[in-house]
């Protein structure tokens, strides 16, 4: 068997090799081994030798594929970042555009909003000047009617066997008649009084008032007729307000003093006659509101027939005739003074003068004390 395997050992190492190898890369030296090697390749290596040809071929060629492809990719590639590039300018100008249209929305959004709250309160405002014009109108139908009441119930109460006086001075006796100029009515928004002479008066001498008109007191009203006003800051009523209307309407109670002549500058006073044979319900304390055995403003007891309400407070005070008087008298100025300011009054500028001085007048009797009788 030794025998026997080194002879095939042998036998082997005799027999010729078939083909001899050599690399496929070709060496660090040169890039031409390749070629030489093909060319210097004898008749039996002709295969091996067109393989590495090939093998080369396929070599240089990818090469050159790789290199036109990172080319391409290249190329491409700056192409998407120019693209790139102008979407970002797109972009960006898109959102400016977007900011810009949020901003006008915004302040568009804000001039419907201050539109809205400006016509909101014209209309406020509107509502607010018909609603007192319509309050003035009311007080203004109730003074008419009140008016009315009274100049009926001069005429009714005008009789053949019971004259009226006041309306007829024409039936006295001479030993008895006393002059009178023009008739008494009292404006008040609330009730009219009917004033009468006293049959039981001692006659009085025939006397002639004169008159003559003060220049400063005069210059000031015209000056406040040319933009007739209620505020009371101007000199005309700031005098007035000062001289007659403060201490007509200053009572003991000064508390319920300042409510009522805030009432009688808003035209929300109203006075009206107590029944004698009833008594009303009274919201408010005895003590403020008084009785018809005392008078709420003066404090003293004194038969009240009448009582006064404040706007809509729904209190009733009672009234003693000479309060009611006082109270009576600033309403009547207070009422021509808006006469004057609506041009309701179509008088010669002088006339109105001498009604305003009458009208202040009553307002100093009444602080004085005086008051004429009721029927």
């Amino acid at each position: 068997m030794r025998r026997g395997q080194t002879h095939l050992e042998e036998d082997s190492q005799k027999e010729p090799a078939v083909g001899y190898w050599k690399p496929l890369m070709p060496s660090k030296g040169s890039k031409e081994e390749p070629e030489t090697g093909c060319q210097d390749a004898g008749p039996g290596d002709e295969s091996q030798s067109a393989e590495q040809c090939n093998v080369s071929r396929l070599r240089s060629s990818s090469v050159e594929i790789r290199e036109k492809g990172s080319e391409f990719l290249k190329e491409e590639l700056h192409k998407a970042q120019k693209e790139l590039k102008l979407k970002d300018k797109e972009c960006e100008r898109l959102s400016k555009v977007r900011e810009q249209l949020e901003q006008e929305l915004e302040e568009l959004t804000a001039s419907l909003f201050e539109e809205a709250h400006k016509m909101v309160r014209e209309a406020n405002t509107k509502q607010a000047a018909a609603e007192k014009q319509l309050k003035e109108a009311r007080g203004k139908i109730d003074m008419l009617q009140a008016e009315v009441t009274a100049l009926k119930t001069l005429v009714i109460t005008s009789t053949p066997s019971s004259p009226n006086w006041e309306l007829h001075p024409q039936l006295q006796s001479p030993s008895k008649a006393v002059f009178r100029k023009g008739h008494v009515r009292n404006k008040s928004t609330s009730s009219a009084m009917i004033t009468a002479a006293s049959h039981n008066a001692a006659p009085e001498p025939v006397s002639r008032e004169c008159k003559e008109v003060d220049s400063i007191l005069f210059a000031e009203f015209q000056s406040w007729k040319e933009s007739p006003t209620l505020d009371k800051s101007c000199s005309f009523l700031d005098r007035i307000y000062r001289e007659d209307v403060g201490p007509c309407l200053d009572f003991s109670k000064q508390e319920l003093s300042e409510l009522v002549r805030a009432a009688v500058e808003q035209n929300t006073l109203t006075i009206e006659p107590v029944a004698s044979q009833a008594l009303s319900v009274m919201k408010g304390s005895a003590e403020d509101c008084g009785g018809p055995k005392k008078c709420a403003l003066s404090g003293l007891p004194r038969t009240c027939k009448h009582r006064i309400t404040l706007g809509d407070s729904g209190n009733y005070y009672y009234i003693s005739p000479s309060c009611r008087a006082r109270i009576t008298a600033a309403c009547n100025f207070f009422t021509y003074i808006r006469y004057i300011q609506q041009g309701l009054v179509r008088q010669d500028v002088e006339l109105m003068f001498w009604e305003v001085m009458r009208l202040r007048r009553e307002m100093s009797l009444a602080k004085l004390g005086f008051y004429p009788n009721e029927i």
